[in-house]
């Protein structure tokens, strides 16, 4: 056992100087194209130049992003599997789920912060309502009569809190992908969607939907023209913004996670990857594991009131 010990405490810093010594897997809990997947795929190639290893975008979509998430946590903790998390399998799938395979507060090792994105409103060309006072008296003259998608966790909660706070009931439909709810949203399908910035500002741009508001405290210089919803609908407290973050199975080497947050926070100072998601109001924030587990605890917290505040039961 003394023989096996003392093997143990000198491996971990020979494996730390040797890793990464084969590609890594990074798990994207949601499907491709979304925003996740698309601001992902550009950290993971930024982290793989610094690392000298490839990185391997792997898509396991469902349940709000738990499948990818659990994926991720029963991994072995050798820093060659690595979720891109969100505040959906981070925060509130919590509150969302009566059971995870996983306890959330303790099968992660956080690794770095990457940024955020507000979401936008947005409605069927269809339906008769320019903005979103107009939406929300056609709501309360026919309660859930109006329909919105969701497949992620903000874009629940972010549409039946703003359902809750402005007094109405619509009814939600569920999907397994954004990319899939645009579709049926373009189609009329659901009447009202509310997406990051990746899934839905090119079809607010191009016209095939009506945006009504931003989730954000401030508008976007990405879409100026698009009032708050505190704005639109004279509120105060209503904010929500989705976020991105790395995370590894708890229990993944020190040596390892610092080396993983390192090159995290270069991608995240790349002016290329800045440039590129500037558009949909992608706001980065390098910063250091602590800092990220300290904001988890914080989120998480958030997201339980948000959920308990809307009125959504845990399935």
């Amino acid at each position: 056992m003394a023989v096996l010990a003392a093997a143990s405490l000198l491996g971990t810093p020979a494996f730390a100087d040797t890793w990464p010594s084969k590609p890594i897997k990074a798990i994207v809990p949601f499907a491709p194209g979304s925003a996740t997947d698309q601001i992902g795929r550009a950290f993971a190639a930024e982290m793989a130049k610094t690392l000298g290893q490839p990185i391997v975008v792997d898509n396991k979509p469902g349940v709000n992003g738990m499948l990818g998430a659990a994926e991720v946590a029963k991994a072995a903790p050798d820093g060659y599997t690595i979720l891109i998390g969100t505040n959906s399998t981070n925060a509130a799938l919590k509150s969302l789920m009566k059971q995870l395979p996983y306890n959330q507060d303790t099968a992660f090792a956080p690794l770095g912060y990457m940024g955020s994105v507000p979401l936008i409103v947005a409605v069927n060309n269809d339906v008769p309502a320019k903005n979103l006072r107009e939406l929300v008296a056609l709501a309360k003259a026919k309660p859930g009569n109006v329909t919105f998608a969701s497949a992620s966790t903000s874009q629940l909660v972010s549409t039946e809190m703003l359902a809750s706070m402005a007094g109405v009931q619509m009814t939600n439909v569920p999907y397994k992908s954004g990319p899939a709810a645009m579709t049926d949203l373009i189609g009329g399908q659901v009447n009202l969607f509310t997406a990051d910035f990746a899934v839905m500002l090119p079809q607010v741009k191009g016209g095939k939907v009506r945006g009504l508001a931003v989730t954000s405290t401030k508008r976007s210089p990405a879409i100026p023209e698009l009032p708050t919803v505190n704005e639109a609908l004279g509120l105060k407290d209503y904010e929500l913004i989705a976020y991105f973050a790395m995370f590894a199975p708890a229990g993944t080497p020190p040596d390892v996670v610092a080396k993983l947050n390192q090159a995290i926070n270069a991608a995240a100072n790349n002016k290329e990857v800045q440039d590129k998601f500037a558009p949909i109001g992608f706001v980065v924030e390098p910063g250091t594991p602590d800092a990220l587990a300290q904001r988890t605890k914080a989120e998480t917290a958030k997201w339980a009131k948000a959920i308990k505040d809307a009125k959504i039961e845990p399935q």
